[in-house]
């Protein structure tokens, strides 16, 4: 079985987060989307807990896709899965650099796992985790964003001004 880990902080999920998922279950027997601990991010919206539950709750339908929270080391995390891959998403040349230095630092912690890079579809390429958040902090509309299962959650935690 040919497993690929997807990792990522998902703070919250966004349609360009779904779209990389969709693509590397097509790609692999079975992927972990794991919501990884990002020590450079000191707040979150939701916990890793809600995350999780968060994924789920969108993935449910893709077949062979598990969702997980991992506090540790990615290397790590997917040696004890017996992951061949970790799968990353790109958005831009400046995701590269950053996601280049990372899957160098796993190859070396790790020499099994290969890191496979697929890059965002074009109408997701701007779209992030933190745009979300500043759109609907400031009451704009999320709704092309995000999967309409979870849109309402996000809402509710994020627009502090708004009853839904």
């Amino acid at each position: 079985m040919r497993i690929a880990v997807c990792p990522g902080s998902f703070d919250p999920v966004t349609i360009g987060h779904l779209d990389v998922i969709r693509r590397a279950a097509r790609m692999f027997d079975k992927v972990i989307v794991v919501v990884m601990f990002n020590y450079h991010k000191k707040t979150s919206a939701f916990t890793p807990e809600e995350r999780v539950e968060l994924i789920k709750r969108v993935t449910g339908d893709i077949p062979g896709v598990e969702v997980d929270c991992y506090y540790g080391l990615l290397a790590d995390y997917a040696r004890e899965k017996d992951a061949v891959a970790i799968v990353k998403g790109l958005r831009a040349v400046s995701d590269f650099e950053a996601e280049f230095q990372q899957a160098l630092a796993n190859k070396k912690l790790n020499s099994e796992v290969e890191t496979v890079f697929l890059t965002a579809s074009a109408e997701n390429m701007y779209l992030s985790s933190s745009v979300v958040k500043q759109i609907c902090g400031f009451g704009g509309d999320i709704s092309e964003f995000v999967p309409a299962e979870i849109r309402d959650d996000i809402v509710k935690r994020l627009r502090k001004d708004v009853n839904i």
